[in-house]
């Protein structure tokens, strides 16, 4: 873990931050008032944004159970990991193969601050943090490789946070500099927003975090589709969240689709 300085004192509590609002969104204790203010703001437009968190992270875990178990790949880099929230994604994979390593990455003073108490995997595996910007990804690659081997293939995670970085700021540029150095049996786990299902309300949730200082950036199924060239899309392609391999219980219905598409695609 890295982080020079004691986290705590580093975190901005004058403007909200989106992994705390996400942490406020699944009923974490994580987030501070002005987090708590933009999401209620949020939840209180039609579209039941803290739905669709809920729908994010059980993709994650869908998604991570789908990679480990039928790829065999047992490292994991999960870039813009948010503040732990149980299942983290190494007591997914750590569940299924006990010798995962998984290497979280984020930005935000708070996650390191919680880092060391929860993210403590098996004794066979490795679960290690390291504070780092998205948009820097050589530097996450030069991280990655002290926990990683990267000669061997890596699940690359980018759950919820590409709605985050616009086109210009650098997203296809962390997408193809990461996936690029990558050995071949890797693979991209991406979720996404978009408004594709619901423009109206998806624009006034752009506008609510626009006007508190974050970046949102709505992704058609065409632009989503092109962070994933050059990969082979494992099944059902992209689609919204609700519609990746959903649990199948007998007798229940199947759920509304939400604004955030979802897929992985393998590097051959």
């Amino acid at each position: 873990m890295t982080g020079s300085e004691p986290a705590v004192s580093r975190i901005d509590t004058s403007r909200p931050h989106p992994a705390r609002v996400y942490d406020w969104f699944l009923g974490g204790k994580d987030n501070y008032p002005v987090d708590e203010e933009l999401g209620r703001q949020i939840a209180a437009m039609p579209g039941d944004a803290p739905r669709h968190a809920r729908a994010n992270r059980r993709f994650m875990e869908r998604a991570t159970r789908a990679v480990v178990r039928e790829s065999g790949i047992r490292q994991f880099l999960d870039v813009g990991s948010g503040i732990p929230t149980e299942p983290n994604l190494h007591q997914i994979a750590q569940s299924v193969v006990p010798d995962a390593r998984v290497l979280y990455v984020d930005n935000d003073p708070i996650v390191l601050a919680h880092a060391a108490a929860l993210l403590r995997g098996t004794p066979e595996g490795v679960t290690e943090y390291v504070q780092a910007d998205a948009r820097e990804p050589e530097r996450i690659l030069e991280e990655a490789a002290s926990v990683l081997d990267l000669d061997r293939p890596v699940a690359l995670s980018l759950i919820a946070l590409l709605h985050f970085i616009a086109d210009d700021d650098g997203a296809h540029r962390l997408v193809d500099t990461l996936v690029g150095a990558l050995a071949p049996g890797s693979c991209l786990v991406l979720s996404a927003m978009t408004a594709d299902f619901d423009p109206e309300n998806v624009r006034r949730g752009i506008e609510a975090y626009t006007a508190s200082g974050v970046t949102l950036v709505a992704r058609s199924h065409a632009e989503v589709g092109r962070l994933f060239r050059g990969l082979e899309l494992l099944e059902p392609g992209i689609v919204s969240l609700s519609d990746w391999r959903p649990p199948t219980a007998e007798g229940q219905e199947r759920e509304e689709p939400v604004s955030l598409y979802g897929a992985v695609g393998f590097k051959r």
